[in-house]
């Protein structure tokens, strides 16, 4: 990382923190197509964002002026950071009262870098990306196609880390001006302070968004003049993945950040995620299906479900309450349908709400027809959501199997009540389980053949 970029001063302030960032490697058309769903999502938002944008060059800007136009329409400031072209500061979108340029000195790190940055009280987003140097693209060298320009970086919805980013942009902007410098860090902190006093836009329909700008880039790479398809070259081909990897992240982020914001839960995803694996493994299933599960697990919270008060009805935190309240609006696994590798993971999420002896949702599915990852999904998931209310009380682990074996043989299947049982008596006796975040960035490994089975 180019010392003194934004990027690298982030990194460096994350580098031994409890949470470091996710980083990876974005094609430019991926990054185009990222950008320009979360940029859309501000003609849609309920508030006002502050909008933060590098395009390392002038004329990188001049070709998203247009649209730049409509986004301050809808937002309290934006200002724009590049090494200036010819055409950069006559633009009619510059002359706008809330849009301001800085011109960045050639030398400046942040010119080779590429970030939007998006706060309001309602909505967060950023991107935050460097492009490769020379020296980093090896032996090839610097690509000939300008899609085929490569970026280190991440993006993510975080609003802590949003919020920690527009004070180090801010700070960089007051390097060239002043008087910016405070007029932003004023909004800033009229944001932060405005920040949960009113309800957040629904990062569901963000995701959608992205996943869908992320599809259609998809489609484009298979057309022919004809507009049928054909097989991809291998540097499409590669292109295609880091696409796919990022809609994937999507679901991954949308999931992470409803973990962050329950305070009582808040490793809920990546602990069902590892004891779902730790069952499977015990249950011997194939390696194909333990990731399948693993995944189900990290993405089991994202949607709402039909009946889950029935399966869950431990106290419920705030997050839960929400996505409980917002269960008849969506069909069943809507959002992770829209991803076609995700079909067999909506189908098992679907059905964790169906019950053993066929009163569940949504299809009152019973015994061994519902799936058996759905059976250990929703066994886990109430186990583990158990195990964290109790946390503060002694035995938690044994009061949680407790709960989950008085549902034996009516919500949940009696074999893998008693697989639990082993599971809770390994670790009362010290077994311990690999529980991570996931690395997010790299969001393909979760996905294989079996994933559309």
């Amino acid at each position: 990382m180019l010392q003194g970029s934004i990027l690298q001063k982030l990194e460096t302030a994350h580098r031994h923190s409890k949470r470091p960032l996710n980083f990876g490697v974005y094609y430019k058309n991926t990054l185009v197509s990222l950008c320009h769903a979360l940029e859309d999502f501000i003609l849609e938002s309920g508030g006002k964002p502050l909008t933060i944008a590098a395009f390392q060059r002038g004329k990188w800007y001049l070709q998203e002026a247009e649209r730049y136009s409509q986004l301050a329409e809808k937002s309290s400031q934006v200002a724009i950071m590049a090494a200036p072209d010819t055409g950069f500061a006559e633009h009619s979108t510059s002359q706008l009262k809330n849009v301001s340029l800085v011109s960045l000195d050639p030398a400046d790190p942040v010119a080779q870098e590429w970030h939007l940055i998006i706060m309001s009280e309602t909505y967060t987003a950023m991107v935050l990306c460097q492009e490769l140097s020379e020296s980093d693209y090896g032996v090839k060298g610097v690509p000939e196609s300008d899609r085929d320009r490569k970026f280190y970086g991440f993006w993510t919805f975080e609003p802590e880390l949003v919020r920690e980013t527009i004070d180090l942009a801010i700070a960089h902007i007051g390097n060239y001006n002043r008087d910016l410098q405070q007029t932003l860090g004023e909004q800033a902190q009229q944001i932060t302070a405005a920040f949960g006093t009113t309800e957040r836009d629904d990062i569901g329909i963000v995701v959608s968004r992205v996943v869908d700008y992320l599809q259609s880039s998809q489609h484009n790479l298979y057309q022919t003049g004809e507009d049928q398809l054909h097989t991809l070259p291998i540097e499409d081909k590669v292109l295609d993945d880091n696409l796919l990897s990022n809609e994937m992240q999507a679901f991954l982020r949308m999931a992470q950040l409803i973990d962050q914001a329950d305070a009582t839960n808040p490793m809920a995803a990546s602990e069902v995620a590892a004891l779902c694996e730790a069952m499977g493994q015990l249950l011997d299933l194939p390696a194909w299906q333990l990731k399948r599960l693993r995944l189900a697990g990290l993405l089991h919270r994202l949607i709402p479900m039909q009946g889950v008060e029935d399966v869950l009805d431990a106290p419920k935190s705030p997050v839960q309450k929400e996505v409980v309240g917002q269960k008849e609006s969506l069909p069943k696994a809507s959002v992770l349908r829209i991803m076609p590798q995700l079909q067999a993971i909506a189908h098992i999420v679907t059905h964790q709400t169906e019950h053993w002896q066929g009163s569940g949702k949504p299809d009152g599915l019973a015994y061994d027809a519902i799936p058996l990852e759905s059976r250990i999904l929703a066994l886990i998931a109430d186990f583990q959501q158990r195990v964290a209310t109790y946390q503060s009380q002694d035995n938690s682990l044994a009061r949680a199997l407790s709960d989950c074996r008085a549902k034996a043989g009516t919500v949940f299947d009696p074999k893998l009540v008693e697989a639990l049982e082993l599971l809770t008596i390994g670790m009362q006796q010290g077994m311990s389980l690999q529980v991570n975040q996931p690395k997010i960035a790299a969001g393909m490994w979760l996905i294989d053949s079996h994933s559309s089975e």
